[in-house]
């Protein structure tokens, strides 16, 4: 049986247990330091209830230590490695290879995307090294994800929703060199967010202010099956820094779509336990994004297809309605043609003459008329109308623990005892099992027992149970259903105790790297972000040489250029100007973005179809 696991996002310990209770088959979580989000970090002792939760339901907690590491952190992320093993936690998520060199417990440990592992080569050394799973980069297609997989001969986990960067994850350096904000650090300014300039060789702009960088959201909701046959078997949702209302809605999305595979073929199960039920219908298209894209999961896509959105970074949401008339400063109010119901405080906005998006709140509507909290400046007849506060979906989002509950089916066996007892066992899907036995009257019942002892058995309130299966043998004998619920409520405490014993840890699976691995590799560069002694141990011990260090311990000099992203998506293809296509005349051969920041050469690698973006000192 091949089991698939659904990983969910979790800022804190409340939004993962929502996301557990929605149907994650497993929570990545950040630890207090040394994670990619350091706005995200969590108590070591909220990480511990969380995996007393998770476990209940076979869920799993894994917890991101994904930064590079400076020689003066190493002993404090070695103690805290040591506390999160205390704490229950199934294995770290980690970038840094000075991990490997530490003493610590046998928890496993899987491979970041941060690591940025682009070639079978890599994703091979790297389970060879020790790692139990490897999270395989955003950009690759099913076939790339079939090849790693084999080669590794690990699990490997991709990427399924959420936000894009446009670098390769682990080799982007331009927050560090403009804003010493440095993402393998965990304070990533979100260059690609930012508004740039296109400009030609002599700095004249060539495009209008625009989002160049910025791409729309993944999205596989639709592709799950093809990424199970390419040997996928975690599918991660991006989004750690995400409120409850989104992870929510969209693990539930997720959730029930692998349910429907899983129902249609068989030889598949989900890696946890237990059954997810929630209050609303999932719709990925009613939280947080960006548009989306499947960005290269079948392969490179026609020139047509948009990964970007170039117009605003922020969430337009879904069109509903379309402007009639312009704004009434007598009636405040606007007449429009809607298209979906719209309800009091929902968050519109429309994209304005210059292409801004402008955001307003709804106060009310009456039929077609629309009136707004504030004056929606530039609004004009024609213009469509978005909504990216839906408040009546959210208000059922913003039920406590989103309206989810998840449950385990239990089984009943009811025994006779002698002539004055009777057990009852109970059982479930994780083999756990518990048995009591309690004495009863043994007298013959004047009508039929068995609908009364089953609703009794059925009473789970307060429970993570459900009823289940009931095998009642008791046939006619008598027992009172107060004693018959006391002893079902003995008999799951000890389920519970039984079940927890049986919880079984993956663990750090045994390194088994040669020696030369790394010898006939080219010398690192700052490219591989080696920032420590430890890391450097690692590599040395396997045959590397390293030429520089991460560039967070060894900044370029003042004036250098400096390539600070590496990526498959191409600005000029963006834009429909492919230089391997008549259109590539639209633009000038040599492009350059620019903005407070900077200026950055945009270097056009024809041979692969990407892009570098190369930091200078100037446009010329």
């Amino acid at each position: 049986m091949r089991t698939l696991e659904l990983l969910a996002p979790a800022r804190d310990a409340a939004v993962g247990r929502t996301a557990i209770l929605a149907g994650a088959d497993a929570v990545y979580i950040g630890a207090p330091a040394f994670g990619a989000r350091a706005a995200a970090g969590n108590s070591v002792a909220d990480i511990r209830d969380l995996c007393a939760f998770a476990h209940q339901y076979r869920a799993r907690i894994y917890v991101t230590l994904n930064t590079i590491l400076f020689d003066a952190e190493l002993d404090e992320a070695r103690r805290l490695v040591w506390q999160l093993y205390a704490a229950g936690v199934d294995a770290l998520i980690v970038q840094d290879m000075a991990y490997l060199e530490m003493d610590l417990p046998p928890i496993a440990l899987h491979a970041s995307t941060q690591c940025d592992i682009r070639t079978l080569d890599k994703a091979r050394r790297l389970a060879q090294a020790g790692f139990s799973q490897l999270v395989l980069p955003r950009e690759f297609s099913t076939d790339q994800i079939r090849e790693a997989a084999e080669a590794a001969g690990v699990p490997v986990e991709v990427f399924v929703h959420g936000a894009l960067c446009v670098s390769y994850s682990g080799d982007c350096q331009a927050g560090a060199v403009a804003m010493d904000r440095s993402a393998n650090r965990g304070v990533c300014p979100q260059m690609c967010r930012l508004s740039y300039e296109l400009i030609d060789g002599e700095g004249r702009p060539v495009g209008p202010e625009k989002h160049y960088l910025s791409l729309r959201d993944l999205c596989q909701l639709d592709r799950l099956p093809a990424l199970i046959e390419a040997g996928a078997s975690s599918f991660k949702i991006e989004g750690r820094l995400k409120d409850a209302r989104y992870v929510a809605n969209v693990t539930a999305a997720y959730s029930q779509a692998l349910d429907r595979f899983i129902a249609a073929n068989e030889g598949f199960a989900r890696s946890s336990a237990g059954s997810s039920t929630c209050g609303f219908t999932p719709d990925v298209n009613r939280t947080f994004n960006r548009g989306y894209t499947s960005y290269f999961i079948g392969g490179r896509p026609q020139a047509s297809v948009r990964m970007a959105s170039i117009d605003t970074p922020k969430w337009a949401g879904m069109p509903v309605a379309e402007a009639v008339t312009a704004y009434d400063p007598q009636r405040r109010s606007f007449r429009a043609r809607t298209s979906a119901p719209l309800a009091n405080g929902d968050g519109l906005g429309f994209f304005d003459a210059r292409g801004r998006f402008c955001g307003f709140r709804l106060n009310r509507s009456e039929g077609q008329e629309l009136f707004p909290a504030s004056v929606p400046e530039g609004l004009k007849p024609g213009m469509t109308i978005y909504r990216n506060s839906d408040k009546q979906f959210f208000d059922v989002l913003d039920r406590p623990d989103a309206s989810c509950r998840r449950t385990i089916a239990v089984n009943f066996r009811l025994d006779a005892v002698g002539d004055t007892g009777f057990a009852i066992t109970a059982s479930d899907c994780r083999g756990a099992s518990a048995t009591v036995v309690t004495e009863s009257p043994g007298a013959q019942a004047a009508k039929p027992q068995a609908d009364a002892r089953r609703a009794t058995l059925a009473k789970l309130g307060g429970t993570i149970y459900t009823c289940g299966q009931v095998d009642d043998r008791l046939g006619d004998r008598f027992v009172p259903l107060s004693v018959l619920a006391d002893a079902r409520r003995r008999a799951l405490v000890m389920l519970d105790a039984d079940a927890a014993a049986r919880y079984v840890y993956d663990r750090r699976r045994r390194q088994a790297l040669a020696a030369d691995a790394f010898a006939a590799l080219p010398p690192l560069t700052y490219h591989d972000n080696v920032a420590n002694r430890l890391a450097r141990q690692f590599y040395e011990s396997h045959g590397a040489v390293i030429a520089r260090q991460a560039i967070e311990t060894e900044p370029s000099p003042r004036g250098a250029d400096i390539e600070v992203m590496n990526t498959r998506y191409c600005i000029r293809r963006e834009l429909g100007a492919c230089l391997r296509t008549p259109d590539g005349r639209k633009l000038p051969a040599r492009l350059y973005l620019r903005n407070q920041s900077g200026t950055y050469r945009l270097d056009f690698d024809c041979a692969v179809c990407g892009m570098k973006v190369v930091k200078t000192s100037s446009a010329s």
